[in-house]
C-alpha cells in the first residue's frame, strides 16, 4: 500500500489573484496604448496618420468601425476627415456638424468622454439625420484635446449592441491625447509644407536674385532669377562654399564685408546691409544682406544663415545721372549770365567816377544777389548730388581725422568773431564706412551755421562719439536756441527760421545734412531750448 503523500495543489489567496488580475489587465493597457502610440507616431502624413490611428485603435477595440472629425475654427465646423468600417461614405463631401450639436459637437464642448448605447434619435441634442442611416448600435466618441485645446474627436462604434468595458474606455481616453498630439504634429507638417512649397514658388517666380546660405557659408537657395543674372546653374552651386563659386569677386567680397558687419554689431539686431555694385558695362545691382535667426529665446539668439537680394537698379542709376546732368548743365547755363554780370559789375567799379553814396549802397545790392545766387547753385548741385547716390562711396573714414580736418578750416572763419571752439573726440572710434568728402561738407555746415547764428565772443563744440553701436557726430552753441514751432522743419528745402532770416544763407544747408545723413543710413536730427543754445546731430551707423 502507497502510503506517500500526494502534493496538494496550493490555492492563492483571493486578494493576491485579483493583484495579479489588474498588473496584467494594465499591462494589456500599456500595451495596447504602446502599441497605438508606435503606429500613429511613424507618419507626418496627415491623411496616413488619421488612417493609421483608425486601424490602431480598432486593433485593441473589438468592434468594426471608426472615424476621425476635426474641428474647423474658421467654419465653427466638425469636420469628418477619415472613417473605416463604415458603410455609408461621409468623407468624399465631408459631413459638416456646427459646433455644439450632435454627439461629435457635444463631446467637443463637454471635452468629456461620450458613450452611446442603442437610439438617440428621441434626442434632438444628440441626434444627426446625416449620420442615423448608419444605424451604430454602440458608440464612444473621445474628445482629442492638445496644449489644452480640443482639436477633433475619435469615434469608435459598433453596428452590432456592444457594452464597452471600463478597461476599453480606459484605453480610449488615454490614446485619445496621443492620436491628437499625433495628428496635431502632421497638420503643423503639412501647414510648414504647404508654406514652404507657396514660398518656394515666390522664390522662383520673382525677378529678385535671391542667395541664401547657411552660417558656414555653404548656397542654401539659388532661385532661377539668380541662375539667369549670372549665369550659373543652381545644381553647381548649392551645397558649396559661396567663396568657391565663379560668382563675380565683388560680390563674393560684398557678402563677406556684411558678414563681418552683422558680427561687428550683433548685439544691435541690424536688419540688413546693403551695396551699390557697379557691374561690367554701367550696370548696377543693389545688394540687400539679412540675417537669418534661430528661433530661441532673445538672450540666446544666434544667427543660422543670410538671405542676400539682388535688384538691377540700372535704371535707376541711369534715371539719377539723367537728372543729375540735367541740374548741373541749368547750373552751368544760369553761372554763365551771372558771370557776366558779375564782370560787368567789376569793370563798373573801376570806371566809376565820384559816386556817391546811394550808388555804392545800389553796387553792392547788386552784388550781394549775385554772390547769393551762385551760392544758391553751388547748394542746389551739392544736394542733387548727394540725393542721388551717383559716385557715392563706401571706404573706410577716420572719424578723428575727419572732426581734425573740419577743426583746421573752420578755425580762421571762427576768429573773426572771437570764437571759442572745443572739442570731444571719445578715444578708440572705430572707423566707418561712407562717403568722406559728403561726411565733411554736412560737418562744415554745421559748423558754418553755428559760426553765423552765434553771438560774437560764443562757445562752440564738436563732439564725436559712440551711441548704441553707432556714431554721433555733434555740433554745440550757446546761441538763441531755436523756437519749438520751427524745429519740426529746420531740416526742410529752403526753410529758414523768420528771426535769423537777415543773416546770409540758401536755406538748403540743413537739407544737404539731412540728406547726407541719410545716405550713409542714418539720420540727422536737433534738439534746442529757446534762449539756451542748440544741439545738431548727425547719428550714423558703423556700416
Amino acid at each position: 500500500m502507497d502510503t506517500t503523500e500526494k502534493p496538494t495543489k496550493r490555492k492563492r489567496p483571493v486578494a493576491q489573484r485579483a493583484l495579479i488580475d489588474r498588473i496584467k489587465r494594465q499591462t494589456g493597457q500599456l500595451a495596447a496604448i504602446n502599441s497605438v502610440v508606435a503606429a500613429v507616431s511613424q507618419t507626418l502624413d496627415l491623411n496616413q496618420t488619421l488612417q493609421t490611428a483608425m486601424e490602431a485603435v480598432l486593433s485593441v477595440i473589438p468592434v468594426e468601425s471608426s472615424g476621425i472629425s476635426l474641428v474647423d475654427e474658421k467654419a465653427g465646423e466638425l469636420v469628418m476627415r477619415a472613417q473605416h468600417g463604415l458603410t455609408y461614405d461621409f468623407v468624399s463631401n465631408p459631413m459638416r456638424i456646427k459646433l455644439g450639436h450632435g454627439l461629435s459637437g457635444y463631446a467637443v464642448s463637454s471635452g468629456e468622454l461620450v458613450v452611446i448605447r442603442g437610439d438617440v434619435k428621441d434626442d434632438p441634442r444628440l441626434y444627426v439625420p446625416a449620420f442615423a442611416r448608419e444605424n451604430t448600435k454602440a458608440m464612444v466618441l473621445a474628445p482629442m484635446r492638445v496644449r489644452g485645446k480640443v482639436i477633433g474627436v475619435l469615434s469608435v462604434m459598433s453596428h452590432q449592441p456592444y457594452d464597452f468595458t471600463e478597461e476599453e474606455l480606459t484605453i480610449i481616453r488615454l490614446v485619445t491625447d496621443q492620436v491628437g498630439i499625433a495628428i496635431d504634429n502632421a497638420r503643423l507638417f503639412e501647414a510648414a509644407r504647404r508654406e514652404q512649397s507657396r514660398l518656394e514658388a515666390v522664390l522662383h517666380s520673382t525677378a529678385d536674385a535671391i542667395i541664401a546660405a547657411d552660417v558656414t557659408g555653404n548656397i542654401t537657395l539659388f532661385n532661377q532669377a539668380a541662375e539667369k543674372l549670372f549665369n550659373l546653374e543652381a545644381e553647381a552651386v548649392i551645397g558649396k562654399p559661396l567663396d568657391e563659386t565663379t560668382l563675380p569677386a565683388l560680390i563674393r567680397e560684398k557678402f563677406q564685408q556684411g558678414i563681418q558687419q552683422f558680427e561687428t554689431v550683433l548685439e544691435a539686431r541690424p536688419n540688413d546691409v546693403r551695396f551699390d555694385l557697379p557691374l561690367e558695362g554701367d550696370r548696377y545691382l543693389l545688394m540687400i544682406m539679412s540675417p537669418v535667426y534661430s528661433q530661441m529665446p532673445l538672450e540666446e539668439e544666434r544667427t543660422e544663415g543670410w538671405v542676400t537680394v539682388f535688384q538691377d537698379i540700372t535704371h535707376i542709376k541711369e534715371a539719377e545721372r539723367a537728372r543729375l546732368q540735367f541740374v548741373q548743365q541749368a547750373a552751368h547755363d544760369l553761372r554763365n549770365p551771372l558771370g557776366v554780370t558779375l564782370s560787368a559789375l567789376t569793370m563798373l567799379s573801376r570806371n566809376w567816377k565820384n559816386p556817391t553814396n546811394s550808388d555804392h549802397e545800389v553796387f553792392n545790392i547788386a552784388l550781394m544777389g549775385i554772390n547769393r545766387m551762385q551760392d544758391l547753385i553751388d547748394d542746389l548741385l551739392n544736394l542733387e548730388h548727394v540725393e542721388s547716390g551717383v559716385d557715392f562711396r563706401h571706404e573706410p573714414i577716420s572719424i578723428p581725422e575727419l572732426v581734425e580736418r573740419c577743426v583746421i578750416d573752420i578755425r580762421t572763419v571762427l576768429a573773426r568773431k572771437e570764437q571759442e571752439l572745443t572739442i570731444s573726440v571719445e578715444p578708440g572710434l572705430p572707423m566707418m564706412n561712407g562717403d568722406e568728402r559728403w561726411l565733411y561738407r554736412a560737418l562744415m555746415n554745421l559748423l558754418s551755421n553755428a559760426h553765423k547764428y552765434t553771438a560774437t565772443s560764443s562757445v562752440i563744440g564738436i563732439r564725436a562719439t559712440l551711441q548704441d553701436n553707432q556714431l554721433a557726430l555733434s555740433v554745440e552753441d550757446n546761441g538763441p536756441g531755436i523756437p519749438l514751432e520751427a524745429q519740426g522743419r529746420l531740416f526742410e528745402r529752403f526753410f529758414r527760421v523768420r528771426a535769423t532770416e537777415k543773416v546770409h544763407g540758401t536755406g538748403l544747408g540743413l537739407a544737404l545734412v539731412k540728406s547726407v545723413a541719410e545716405k550713409h543710413g542714418g539720420r540727422a536730427f536737433c534738439v534746442s531750448t529757446p534762449g539756451h543754445g542748440a544741439t545738431f546731430t548727425m547719428l550714423l551707423p558703423l556700416g
